[in-house]
């Protein structure tokens, strides 16, 4: 197990590139199962996320080959059962349901673990299988779909705190092989939904309206092979934007699409940050001077519950009081605990932080609770006085690229120590 020394102090300058997102990435690889023929999947990142789907992919009966960001998959004979040990280390792998239902008619998948972020259930993909003349049982921790066949149908996949973008992504993979018309109202519409279906489309399948509240999937008879390049990662991006916000002069990422973060842009500007953009590429410049700020996270395009850690980490020192609202995942604020250990001050009310800007931040022991928070972690280490030393860091990598080595390659003073034990 490692932990991370963020020393902090160190202003950051320069340029780094964005890793292919790990939320496209992870059910474009399930998508693999949906056809016998090869799929090559480009700027896939190096995560312990993909790790798992890959292997999960493997027990699956999958060839898998991979070399620098590019995985190839071949999925010519499979079984339909996925194994415990490793499907209770990722949410994600849950949408190997979809592909596995749409091809073979039937799929065995472990209730998904991953973050701990509060419930996350898996009903409205249920559903969604459901309007297609699936059948479901739960036993032993195992949840099992099977359907003599498919019918296209109508769902509505709104739920709670929104669409749910893993069931879009696994309806609309199982519905790609119905028979019939499949209509998903109330869809997710995030990127990752669109670039998961350009892919499917680019193998054949006939979709429209990815990236709106309303899809239609027309059924083909099968699928062919094809070549896809995963889309940056928004996340990643707003991750490393708010890092020089925290503590940059000037620093430049590539390998963005600034469309996808224009929420978090907005909210940076309106803190008195300087933003540049072009087709590909995003600059942001420090302020000495930066504001509060009132943030409500909603499904997208509003602000992502992805970024909420992030921004406390920033709003922990902006002057005046911040108000942070997470109506996606109300639960999600753990990092708020340790953030307050190295003097934050910071008030929760029922999915809402009430963050007063301080002075100073100083380093301390913290403990990652979960991915986005241990990135917020990080991030606060590099305005803090002295050494932040972030514990569980596993989390991290889950979805973080080289997080310690990009942040170097822009000036931070990061080590990354192995722990004995």
């Amino acid at each position: 197990m490692d932990k991370i020394l963020v020393h902090g102090g160190h202003k950051l300058n320069g340029t780094i590139r964005i890793s292919g997102s790990k939320n496209s990435a992870l059910p474009i690889l399930a998508a693999a199962l949906l056809t016998k023929e090869p799929v090559t999947i480009h700027h896939v990142p190096d995560l312990s996320d993909i790790h798992y789907m890959l292997q999960i992919l493997a027990s699956l009966g999958c060839e898998v080959e991979r070399a620098s960001g590019t995985v190839t998959i071949r999925a010519e004979k499979i079984i339909t059962e996925a194994p415990y040990e490793i499907v209770r280390k990722m949410r994600a792998s849950v949408c190997v349901l979809g592909p596995l239902l749409g091809r073979e008619k039937e799929a065995t998948v472990s209730l998904p673990g991953g973050c701990v972020i509060g419930d996350r259930p898996i009903d409205l993909h249920l559903k969604g299988f459901q309007a297609l003349g699936a059948a479901h049982r739960i036993d032993a921790g195992n949840v099992k779909v099977f359907a003599g066949e498919l019918k296209g149908g109508v769902v509505n996949l709104r739920g709670k705190f929104g669409p749910t973008v893993l069931g879009t992504d696994n309806v609309m993979m199982a519905a790609v092989l119905a028979d019939g018309v499949t209509v998903i109202e109330s869809a997710a519409a995030e990127p990752e939904v669109v670039d998961l279906a350009n892919f499917l489309n680019a193998m054949g399948a006939k979709i429209e309206g990815a990236g709106t509240r309303r899809i239609i999937i027309e059924g083909v008879k099968e699928l062919h092979g094809a070549e896809h390049e995963v889309i940056p990662d928004r996340i990643e991006a707003g991750t490393y934007l708010v890092a020089g916000a925290i503590a940059g002069e000037k620093v430049t990422l590539k390998r963005v699409r600034p469309e996808h973060l224009e929420a978090v842009t907005e909210q940076l500007r309106s803190a008195g940050y300087q933003i540049e953009t072009s087709d590909s590429s995003m600059t942001i410049h420090g302020n000495g001077e930066p504001k509060s700020l009132q943030i409500t996270t909603e499904p997208y395009p509003g602000f992502p519950t992805d970024m909420q850690a992030q921004m406390c980490a920033l709003l922990a020192k902006n002057s005046g009081i911040s108000v942070v609202t997470d109506t996606i995942f109300p639960q999600r604020f753990m990092h708020v605990s340790e953030l307050k250990r190295m003097g934050a001050d910071i008030e929760l009310n029922n999915g809402t932080a009430i963050v007063k800007g301080v002075e100073r931040l100083g380093g301390a022991p913290v403990m990652a609770s979960d991915l986005r928070a241990s990135a917020a972690l990080v991030l606060a280490g590099l305005h803090a006085d002295g050494v932040t030393e972030v514990n569980r860091v596993y989390h991290i990598d889950r979805g973080y690229e080289l997080i310690d080595d990009k942040l170097n390659q822009l000036g931070a003073h990061i080590e990354r120590v192995k722990v004995k034990g």
